[in-house]
C-alpha cells in the first residue's frame, strides 16, 4: 500500500469536513477528532480502516521526518541532506530580513542556486521529536496528595520539575530540550524531547503572486492552486549540510491516487474538542462574536492604510488577521448550527448518564463558573493593550501605569522608561488614521457591553464614538510635549488630581480590564480542576484511546484522498496548472 504524507496543519481543518457525516445531529464514531499523539497512536484502527499495521519502527521514521519549525508551524525534511519544506505563510515574516539590496522577495521570489548561496536567518529554528514518555502515572499519584485544587497544582508543579531534572541527566535525554505536555485538561502528561537546530538558511521560497496565488478568496479553501511552500535547509554545528539520510519524507512524483490512505503529520495550534455544552454556548454568544467582529473591524483599517501607503510587514499581518477571520467565521459557523450543538449535547448527556456522581456535578458547577464570567467577556478581549488597537488604547495603560509607579518606592528607572513609552504613543496621536482606531474601539466597547457591567458611557460623555474619539485627542493636552513635561512634574498626589480626557478615560478603563483578568485568572484553577474531572469521566465511558486536543505538539491524522460535493458539481482531488491559468484569466 502507497502512504502519502503532509506536513500542512491546515489540512487536519479539511479531514474533519471530508468525513463529516449527512446527519450532524447524532454522535459519531470521531467526534473528539482524530489528532493522535505517537505516544498512543491509533494501530487497532489503522488496521481496520486502511489493513494497515506498520511496525514501531515506522511511527518512529515519520515522527523524526517531521518538525516544529520556530514556534509559529509545522514542517518536514524531505532530502538526505537536511532539506526543510514548510508553507508559504510560515516563512514571509522571517525572509524579508534576509534581502539584500535591490531584492524583493515579496514581487520576485528567492531561489538558491548554490549551497553557498543559501542565507541563514538568525533566531530561526527547527524541532525534532526525538524522544515521547507518558509521565501520567507519576504527576497523578503526586498530585493525589494535595487536598484542594491549589494544592493539587503545587504537587504537580513539583513533580513535573522533579521529573525534567532526573530525565535531563539520563543518557537518552541529555541535551534535549523538554517539555512537559498537559492532555484532556490535566488527565495525562507526556514528556516531550526536542533536539534543536538553530543553522537554518533559506533555500526557496515563491514571490507572494504565486504562494499566495488565488489572495484571500481562495486561501483555507480547496480548490487551490498556490505554490504554498517554502524551502530551507538545516546545517550541523560544523556548517556543513544535516545529514538527514535517515528520516525524511520522500517526494511521490505521481502525487496521491483517490482513495488512497494519507497521513498528515503536524503540530496543530489548539482544539478545544473537550470543551462542555454551556462552554460552547458562551463561546458561541460571548467570545467569538467579539473576536470576530474585532478582527473584521481592524483588517478593514488595516486595509485603507494599506491602500495608502503599501509595505510587505502591514502585507503579513493583513494576511495573518485574514486567517482568523475565515478560522472564527467557520468556528462560528458551526457553534450557530444546531445540529452539531445537538450533537454535542447527546454525547455529554451520555457520558453524563454513565458517570456515578459522588458529591458535586462537575459539569453544573463548570457551568457556574462560565456563567459568572458573561458580563467580564468583553472587557477581557476589547479593554487590554494591543498592537492593532492604535495608540490610544496603549497610551491608556501606559498612563495607568504611570499613576500607579508614582506611588512606589524607588520608581526612577520605571518613571523614566514608562515617560518614554508615553511620549511615543502621543506622537503622531492626532491623524485620522489614530482618530478611526479609537473611534472603532470605543464603538466595540458600547456594542458588546454587558448590562450588568456598564461603564463605556462615562468614557463616550454621551457622545457617538467617532465624536467622542475627535474631542478626545483634540482636547488633550498630552499631545503638547510641554504639557506633557509639566505632568511628568507633578508628584503622585497631584498627578492623580490631573484632569486630561485621556486620563480620564485610563482611570475609568484599565481598572474595568483588571477587574475582568481577576475575574477569570481567580476562577481558572477551579475551572481546570473541573474540566479534569470532565475529562476521565469521559475517559471512563467512551475509554482511554481518544485524541486530546491540540496543543501545538506532533500528532497524526489519517483519512482518504476522495473528491467532495462543491457548488452543485464535485471537487476533484487534484489541482493542475491548467486550472491555475484558467483562475487567472477568469478573474483578470
Amino acid at each position: 500500500m502507497k502512504k502519502s504524507f503532509l506536513a500542512l496543519s491546515f489540512i487536519f481543518g479539511l479531514i474533519g469536513f471530508l468525513t463529516a457525516q449527512a446527519d450532524m445531529s447524532k454522535p459519531q464514531r470521531f467526534d473528539y477528532g482524530k489528532m493522535w499523539t505517537f505516544e498512543n497512536p491509533p494501530k487497532d484502527w489503522f488496521k481496520e480502516a486502511y489493513n494497515f499495521t506498520p511496525e514501531d519502527k515506522w511511527y518512529d521514521d515519520v515522527r523524526k521526518s517531521s518538525l516544529r519549525f520556530a514556534s509559529w508551524c509545522s514542517a518536514s525534511f524531505v532530502s538526505p541532506t537536511g532539506l526543510i519544506m514548510t508553507n508559504h505563510h510560515c516563512s514571509r515574516d522571517v525572509v524579508t530580513a534576509l534581502q539584500k539590496e535591490g531584492e524583493n522577495f515579496e514581487k520576485d521570489g528567492f531561489y538558491a542556486t548554490t549551497l553557498a548561496d543559501e542565507r541563514r536567518s538568525e533566531g530561526l529554528f527547527v524541532e525534532q521529536l526525538i524522544k515521547v514518555e507518558d509521565i501520567s502515572k507519576r504527576v497523578l499519584e503526586m498530585m493525589s496528595k494535595g487536598k484542594t485544587d491549589q494544592e493539587k497544582n503545587v504537587w504537580k508543579d513539583s513533580a513535573i520539575a522533579q521529573i525534567n531534572r532526573e530525565y535531563s541527566m539520563t543518557d537518552a535525554w541529555k541535551g534535549l530540550r523538554l517539555q512537559t505536555v498537559t492532555y484532556y485538561s490535566g488527565g495525562k502528561f507526556s514528556l516531550y524531547g526536542y533536539k534543536r537546530f538553530s543553522d537554518i538558511r533559506l533555500v526557496m521560497i515563491p514571490e507572494n503572486d504565486l504562494g499566495y496565488f488565488g489572495g484571500d478568496p481562495d486561501n483555507f479553501t480547496f480548490p487551490r492552486y498556490a505554490l504554498d511552500c517554502t524551502f530551507w535547509r538545516a546545517y550541523d554545528e560544523s556548517g556543513n549540510p544535516l545529514n538527514t539520510s535517515e528520516n525524511y519524507y520522500k517526494f511521490n512524483i505521481n502525487g496521491a491516487a483517490e482513495g488512497e490512505p494519507v497521513f498528515v503529520i503536524g503540530n496543530p495550534g489548539t482544539t478545544e474538542r473537550y470543551r462542555t455544552t454551556k462552554q460552547l454556548e458562551y463561546d458561541r454568544d460571548y467570545r467569538h462574536p467579539i473576536q470576530l467582529t474585532m478582527m473584521k473591524n481592524r483588517h478593514s483599517l488595516m486595509m485603507k492604510e494599506y491602500e495608502k501607503s503599501p509595505n510587505a510587514d502591514l502585507l503579513n499581518d493583513i494576511f495573518g488577521i485574514s486567517n482568523g477571520i475565515k478560522a472564527y467565521t467557520g468556528i462560528l459557523g458551526g457553534l450557530k448550527t444546531p445540529a452539531l450543538m445537538a450533537r454535542k449535547k447527546a454525547i455529554e448527556d451520555e457520558v453524563r448518564s454513565k458517570t456515578k456522581i459522588s458529591g458535586e456535578d462537575p459539569w453544573t458547577e463548570l457551568e457556574k463558573a462560565v456563567a459568572g464570567l458573561k458580563k467580564y467577556a468583553s472587557s477581557i478581549t476589547l479593554l487590554g493593550p494591543g498592537g492593532s488597537k492604535g495608540k490610544a488604547v496603549n497610551l491608556i495603560h501606559a498612563l495607568a501605569k504611570y499613576e500607579n509607579t508614582l506611588s512606589m518606592p524607588n520608581n526612577g528607572p520605571a518613571l523614566e522608561k514608562l515617560k518614554g513609552q508615553i511620549k511615543e504613543l502621543t506622537k503622531d496621536l492626532n491623524t485620522p488614521k489614530e482618530k478611526e482606531y479609537l473611534a472603532t474601539y470605543l464603538a466595540e466597547l458600547k456594542q458588546f457591553e454587558h448590562p450588568d457591567n456598564k461603564f463605556i458611557d462615562k468614557v463616550l460623555d454621551g457622545k457617538s464614538a467617532e465624536v467622542r474619539a475627535d474631542k478626545m485627542i483634540e482636547k488633550s493636552d498630552l499631545l503638547n510635549p510641554k504639557d506633557l513635561d509639566k505632568l511628568f512634574e507633578k508628584s503622585a498626589d497631584k498627578f492623580k488630581k490631573a484632569d486630561d480626557p485621556f486620563l480620564d478615560a485610563s482611570r475609568i478603563l484599565v481598572p474595568k480590564f483588571n477587574e475582568a483578568v481577576n475575574a477569570f485568572q481567580s476562577t481558572t484553577p477551579r475551572r481546570r480542576a473541573l474540566e479534569a474531572k470532565i475529562a476521565n469521566n469521559v475517559f471512563n465511558v467512551k475509554g482511554t484511546n481518544l485524541p486530546p486536543d491540540a496543543t501545538f505538539t506532533l500528532r497524526l491524522a489519517d483519512g482518504v484522498v476522495k473528491n467532495y460535493e462543491y457548488n452543485g458539481t464535485v471537487a476533484p482531488v487534484k489541482t493542475t496548472f491548467f486550472g491555475l491559468y484558467d483562475r487567472h484569466f477568469s478573474y483578470d
